[in-house]
């Protein structure tokens, strides 16, 4: 059953950036969670060099949205690929990057912003996230930039309830929900099942974690899985993509 009101996320904070107190985790590493998103997301995805080479739209799916951080970086990065200046040049219109996030307790919007405000080389993208956040509403939330090539399928419930509603296929995977000891929820078999049956056939996943037990039902699902290591000297993070 769907909740009719937004059960907005409850924070703390350290030295300005935010921690869940719902799950008592961190968003994203405190050494800096700009450099982790790339670290972790665009490059173990191989996003950059993909996008050069694509001609056709590209999706994007993420577990937890939380402060928009992975979503900028990934609209500024593929602003400026190969196939976003194809786009402004008007060789070509069918560039679209759609990206889908789901998240159960999504920010505050002033708790967004103050989250936000720290990475000045997205503030042009966040201001316009600003712009459109305020208006969310529980269920499916479409927003567009950049004239409609950039677009932000932001759903807010139960990612299993949202997964399973879903008619997109899928290039690439940001599993970002919190540790997997903290919120289990957002690594269990039946969303990677589901996952999988929306994947690209040459789709690829990349996450923070290499819980042993993730790295199990991800391979069930119908992924082959990699271990390389970790961001900021965690040890081991992983990345794949869908089993031909």
């Amino acid at each position: 059953m769907m909740i009719n009101s937004i059960d907005y996320a409850e924070l703390a904070w350290q030295q300005g950036d935010p921690v869940s107190k719902q799950f008592d985790d961190v968003y994203y590493s405190l050494l800096s969670g700009l450099a982790e998103s790339r670290v972790v997301f665009i490059e173990q995805n191989d996003l950059v060099a993909r996008w050069a080479a694509c001609a056709d739209a590209f999706t994007i799916a993420e577990t937890g949205f939380g402060t928009g951080l992975n979503f900028l970086l990934t609209w500024q990065l593929w602003r400026e690929c190969y196939a976003w200046q194809n786009i402004e040049k008007n060789i070509s219109k069918n560039n679209v990057l759609t990206f889908i996030s789901v998240d159960k307790y999504p920010l505050h919007f002033n708790d967004l912003r103050y989250a936000l405000n720290q990475w000045p080389t997205l503030t042009r993208y966040a201001e316009e996230l600003f712009v459109k956040y305020p208006s969310l509403t529980v269920g499916e939330n479409y927003f567009e930039f950049d004239q409609g090539q950039v677009r932000l399928l932001l759903y807010i419930g139960d990612i299993n309830i949202w997964l399973s509603l879903l008619n997109h296929r899928i290039n690439a995977w940001f599993l970002d929900g919190f540790a997997p000891s903290k919120n289990p929820e957002m690594w269990s078999m039946p969303l990677f099942t589901a996952m999988a049956q929306l994947t690209h056939k040459n789709g690829s996943f990349a996450t923070f974690t290499s819980a042993g037990f993730v790295r199990r039902a991800l391979i069930q699902a119908g992924f082959v899985v990699k271990k390389t290591p970790g961001f900021a000297g965690k040890r081991e993070m992983m990345r794949g993509w869908k089993k031909i």
